[in-house]
C-alpha cells in the first residue's frame, strides 16, 4: 500500500514519487532505539525512524505484532500525511513518537479495513 505511492507536496502542488527503500533497525546504524525506513521521495532520501517502544505499546494492547510490512505503511501514511499538509518539506528523517507511530497505524489498519469491505461488496 505503501511501498510506492504518490503525494501532492501542499506548498510545491507538485506531485511526488515516493518509494519504499530500506528498514533497517536502528540500534546498530545509529544507537537508536528505533526502526528506520528508508525512502526515495522525489529521488532524494528521507527516514522515517519509529520508535521500538511502539512494538511493545501495540502488543500489550492487542495481542497482535507490527510486521516489517505495517511499519513500512506506518512509515509511509506518516510521510504521505507530512507531505500534504506542508510539513514534510526539505527534511531528510522525521522521528515519530509511540503515540504517533500508533496514530499511523490506526489509520492503515482502517484503509485496509475499507478496502477489504469494499472488495467484499463487489462478489
Amino acid at each position: 500500500m505503501y511501498e510506492s505511492f504518490h503525494a501532492t507536496e501542499r506548498w510545491s502542488r507538485q506531485d511526488v514519487h515516493c518509494i519504499y527503500q530500506a528498514l533497517i533497525v536502528a540500534i546498530a546504524t545509529r544507537h537508536a532505539d528505533a526502526v528506520d525506513i528508508k525512502f526515495l521521495v522525489g529521488g532524494k532520501t528521507v527516514w522515517v525512524a519509529l520508535p521500538l517502544t511502539a512494538w511493545t505499546e501495540y502488543e500489550q494492547r492487542t495481542r497482535k505484532v507490527i510486521t516489517d510490512g505495517l511499519a513500512i505503511a506506518i512509515a509511509g501514511h506518516y510521510l504521505k500525511t507530512a507531505l500534504e499538509s506542508g510539513e514534510g518539506v526539505d527534511r531528510e528523517m522525521y522521528s515519530l513518537t509511540v503515540a504517533e507511530t500508533l496514530k499511523h497505524l490506526e489509520a492503515v489498519a482502517a484503509q485496509a479495513a475499507s478496502r477489504s469491505l469494499a472488495g467484499a461488496g463487489s462478489e
